[in-house]
């Protein structure tokens, strides 16, 4: 197995667990060069990390020996850093959202496919231990055929924890463009693409103040919506519920996912990890049950999408955090703010495949299809 020699842009606080993960857990990837706005970051990280330079955004799409680009900016600036790194002749994989707007992530995906390059996109957390046991569960017939779903990612914000919060309230930010991917990937991955939806987005608050250090008692003016519902219609027929929000200052009882079933209904974990738990209520029994996870990645496993792009593209075969994934993700995200804007259905311009499963993990502790 070869690997995929990866520039990073963006040495910001996500790019830690990456940097961890691309050394000394995902065997096909090699790091060997960081790049940030903020010079002495990419310095930093890189002797921390034992990457061979730092240098200039420039520079690193330059580099001959860069093969692929690991996107980590903030929103506002992953169109046109992934657009660059295409046009550089690289592969690009993109922290989320894939783009700020529906239509600069379909230029994305379009240069991609025009210069025989590959794009993806976090979050990749549907390719962990929980989600996936929840993708063998609904494959293997365990609730039946799927009739509904519902997703709730509820809080209060992240000003009260986030040292620079700000920009979760500016396009790009908010909880659907936030957490939404998360989420949506999740759906997807387990019940397929969506073909309409119905949505409504506002904000309880026009001002929000910063709880957290260093900016402790700064005033945030919120430009996105904080509170954002959708119906999704999917293509196998199964109609779901999705809602986010930072209004929510009391908690939820809701399981982050629930699939509803003919025969049973599945409790998802959280999709913002890539663990368990996975609890399995069939019909005729009294209580959910936990069951095993019967895959691996279990841990914090961001950088699993690049890694499976880069074994795609030495089998030729399809990326499972495919771009062509993040831009439906995108369109929906998008198609609920216009949904509500106009109070009327919103149809989806855009499909894509189920991402296939993962292989099982080993070893592989998973009980018997159900007759």
């Amino acid at each position: 197995m070869g690997k995929l020699r990866v520039g990073v842009v963006g040495c910001g606080n996500i790019s830690a667990i990456y940097l961890k993960n691309c050394a000394k857990v995902f065997r096909n990837l090699e790091i060997v060069a960081l790049a940030d706005l903020v010079p002495e970051r990419a310095v930093a990280a890189a002797a921390e990390y034992g990457i061979a330079r730092a240098s200039g955004v420039d520079e690193l799409l330059a580099a001959g020996d860069v093969e692929a680009v690991l996107n980590l900016t903030v929103p506002r600036a992953h169109y046109e850093v992934s657009r660059a790194i295409l046009e550089a002749g690289k592969h690009a994989y993109c922290e989320k959202p894939l783009a700020v707007d529906f239509a600069s992530g379909g230029k994305l995906v379009e240069l991609a496919g025009a210069r025989g390059l590959r794009i993806g996109s976090a979050p990749d957390t549907f390719l962990g231990a929980g989600l996936q046991t929840c993708r063998k569960l609904i494959d293997d017939g365990w609730i039946g055929e799927v009739v509904g779903a519902s997703a709730f990612m509820l809080c209060g914000g992240h000003e009260s924890w986030h040292p620079d919060p700000a920009f979760y309230y500016k396009p790009g930010g908010g909880p659907m463009f936030d957490m939404g991917p998360y989420y949506l990937h999740a759906l997807i991955s387990l019940i397929g693409p969506v073909v309409s939806l119905s949505g409504r987005a506002g904000a309880a608050w026009k001002r929000r103040t910063i709880t957290s250090e260093p900016r402790y008692g700064e005033i945030i003016e919120v430009e996105v919506p904080t509170n954002v519902s959708a119906i999704l219609d999917f293509a196998g027929g199964a109609q779901g519920t999705i809602t986010t929000s930072f209004d929510v200052r009391g908690g939820t009882s809701h399981a982050p996912i629930e699939i509803y079933g003919s025969e049973g209904t599945l409790l998802a974990p959280d999709p913002n990890a890539f663990g368990g738990p996975v609890r399995l209520r069939r019909r005729g029994q009294a209580d959910f049950a936990e069951l095993p996870l019967a895959f691996g990645r279990a841990e914090n496993s961001r950088g699993l999408g690049l890694s499976d792009m880069a074994d795609a593209i030495e089998k030729g075969r399809p990326a499972r955090a495919a771009g062509e994934l993040a831009l439906h993700a995108l369109e929906i995200m998008e198609g609920i703010q216009v949904s509500s804007d106009s109070g009327a259905r919103y149809a989806m311009r855009t499909s894509c495949r189920r991402p296939e499963p993962m292989p099982l993990g080993e070893p592989a502790r998973f009980p018997d299809r159900p007759s």
